[in-house]
């Protein structure tokens, strides 16, 4: 299998694709032959990954999205049905952490507002994503969740929370789907080397690996290739899965 041809003709939407694991995954998936759809809240890194992909003799369009808000993935996706006339692949990955406070002091706004990017923006992701892919015959949508889609981290309840719900939301749309062609799993990357987590000081970097039995952080890449894997014909009968890409940390 010609691995650089795995995705032409296809269509795949990438949120959150402006960097890190979404900036990534646009960029394999564009080498690999997809036309990509690079969506992020903020318009000028989705500019500048879509340049970057077309300058590496990819397609890539950009478009301004805000996950958290229904009305702006209704927008997108006229517009996808008016120039690419349809859509086969999505990863729902935007998701925003949150600051760093327990339960019971949580503000209110910060809650409110992780729960509408990393839960609610999956599910109005999907919403669309869905009947796109039905109507074209079938298709893949790989959502990324999160080692804390499975485990208790402190001071990252509405985080916790949305990644929990997301695996479920995952697992009850494939069920839902796997009727009509629309396969649908989840991801769960431990710590991963993106400018986010790098910004927080050698100290934090450094737990952070000792955390991963394999004790180093991951690589934007690593997760890539988990995600174009199961948005591919090679994972043809997955779907309502979790695949962890964690360096064992949720093995232990």
């Amino acid at each position: 299998m010609d691995l650089n041809k795995e995705f032409e003709g296809k269509v795949a939407l990438v949120t959150g694709a402006g960097s890190g694991i979404g900036q990534a995954t646009a960029k394999l998936l564009a080498e690999r032959g997809a036309t990509v759809i690079v969506a992020d809240i903020n318009e000028a890194t989705a500019v500048a990954t879509a340049k970057s992909v077309a300058n590496a003799a990819g397609k890539a369009h950009a478009y301004a999205v805000d996950v958290g808000n229904a009305a702006s993935f209704e927008q997108l996706f006229a517009e996808i049905e008016a120039k690419f006339g349809g859509l086969d692949c999505a990863v729902n990955n935007a998701a925003i952490a949150g600051p760093r406070v327990p339960v019971a002091e949580y503000p209110l706004d910060d809650w409110r507002r992780v729960i509408d990017v990393d839960l609610n923006g999956v599910f109005y992701a999907m919403r669309f994503e869905i009947p796109a892919m039905r109507r074209r015959g079938g298709g893949s949508i790989v959502n990324i969740g999160s080692i804390a889609s499975t485990i208790g981290i402190p001071l990252t309840g509405p985080y916790a929370a949305a990644k929990h719900a997301v695996l479920g939301l995952t697992r009850t749309a494939a069920i839902e789907n796997a009727p009509h062609g629309v396969r649908i799993n989840c991801v769960g990357p431990g710590y991963v080397e993106t400018p986010f987590i790098m910004g927080r000081g050698a100290d934090a970097i450094a737990g952070y690996k000792a955390k991963h039995p394999m004790n180093r952080l991951a690589q934007v890449g690593d997760i890539a290739e988990l995600v174009a894997f199961l948005l591919s014909g090679r994972a043809a009968f997955t779907t309502g899965s979790y695949y962890t890409s964690d360096g064992g940390y949720t093995a232990q």
